[in-house]
């Protein structure tokens, strides 16, 4: 996928060049999982997958939007954009358009043609992707300066609003604000960040589970109720406490005595990986390869065991890949309940490493696996022409 293809299936479906196009990417978070909508930290790198969106004006305040991999069009009149939650992929349009112009934005109408290659159902965002991509040419065609933490947090408003997933900050931001051979630390209640760089000898490897994932599905949303829950029993004995970001482990081991086993592994898994988020972010700016290893690991058996967002499949992935030829690091990255394992792979063995982990997950499962060798990429982007 690249300008010359959305040029031309604009081109194709509105018998007319496109004005400009933009390109966002989907994610993979390196280590942070579920910390997000806890006001946590959280560790991401956009990848070389992304949402290519080619726009170009239109004299009514409407968006003729046309899903390229669909091959499906739907027309979203701006003054009466329509409901949410209609499960469909235009929520995620008629959403960001919505909630830049209740931003104070006023969009003028457009034609948009949009096509990307982020894996759907993967875990690596293909929803942020399509929401800063889509944003982002709503914006350019509209003659709106760009504030990026904007956008994501409009894109944000767009998955609670319209797609029914209570979401944290992290994809969004990552895919508008990723820079090249980098990771981002975020804290995801003040948005602050820093960039880090990954060390050049290692390289991301995402092995894909083949069971797909579905964040707008009951699970996801009583993880976050559930920490909530614990949140507000906490307050008790810290009434200072906001969110799961403010408690120690040695407070959550003090006072959490109250609270359901079940919510007690659910706040222990978001407590830790903040810890781990912290380290982490050292190991990489020390390029201690081992430490690194030794946090994945830790935040997969978290995620395993206290949050209980993984499954077979994703489990025994990590396990291949603790085996193969160059590895450093494996673990679940998204939301879970299938999607993908991202790991950090020494460059000169990426192939050998590739070969261990296939051949394994077939012999397993009897599936072939899909495996993503990318590097960080940028975050999203106006694409000029040649």
């Amino acid at each position: 996928m690249n300008r010359a293809n959305a040029v031309e299936g604009f081109r194709q479906v509105f018998l007319r060049p496109p004005t400009l196009v933009t390109r966002a990417p989907g994610r993979v978070n390196l280590i942070g999982e579920h910390t997000d909508y806890n006001d946590g930290f959280v560790l991401p790198a956009a990848i070389g997958f992304a949402t290519w969106t080619a726009a170009a004006p239109r004299l009514d305040r409407t968006l003729h939007v046309h899903a390229g991999n669909r091959k499906e069009s739907v027309v979203i009149p701006l003054d009466n954009p329509g409901a949410p939650l209609q499960h469909h992929w235009s929520d995620y349009v008629r959403g960001v358009a919505v909630e830049l112009e209740r931003d104070g934005h006023r969009l003028s109408g457009a034609d948009l043609w949009f096509a990307g290659n982020v894996p759907s159902g993967a875990g690596l965002s293909s929803s942020a992707a399509l929401e800063m991509s889509v944003g982002l040419a709503l914006l350019l065609q509209s003659g709106i300066p760009i504030d990026r933490t904007r956008l994501a947090l409009a894109g944000q408003r767009a998955e609670h609003h319209f797609a029914g997933t209570k979401c944290g900050i992290m994809d969004q931001f990552i895919s508008a604000h990723g820079q090249a051979q980098h990771a981002l630390l975020l804290d995801c209640r003040t948005l602050g960040f820093r960039t880090l760089p990954l060390p050049e000898s290692l390289r991301l490897v995402i092995c894909d589970s083949g069971m797909p994932h579905a964040l707008a599905g009951g699970e996801y949303n009583t993880r976050r109720a559930q920490c909530e829950e614990g949140v507000a029993y906490l307050r008790n004995f810290l009434p200072s406490i906001q969110a799961l970001r403010d408690v120690t482990p040695d407070q959550l081991d003090t006072f959490a005595g109250g609270l359901s086993h079940v919510v007690q592994q659910r706040c222990r898994h978001v407590v830790s990986e903040n810890q781990r988020v912290g380290a982490f972010a050292q190991a990489l700016e020390s390029s201690n390869c081992d430490q690194l290893g030794d946090l994945m690991a830790a935040s997969h058996a978290s995620l395993r065991n206290d949050y209980e967002v993984s499954c077979p499949e994703l489990d025994a992935l990590v396990d291949f890949a603790s085996e193969a030829p160059g590895i450093v690091g494996a673990r679940m990255t998204g939301g879970g309940f299938g999607g993908c394992t991202v790991n950090l792979v020494q460059a000169a063995d990426v192939d050998a490493f590739q070969a261990h982990v296939a051949e394994a997950y077939e012999r397993r499962t009897g599936r072939v696996q899909r495996i993503f060798v990318t590097e960080a990429a940028d975050g999203a982007s106006e694409v000029p022409g040649a």
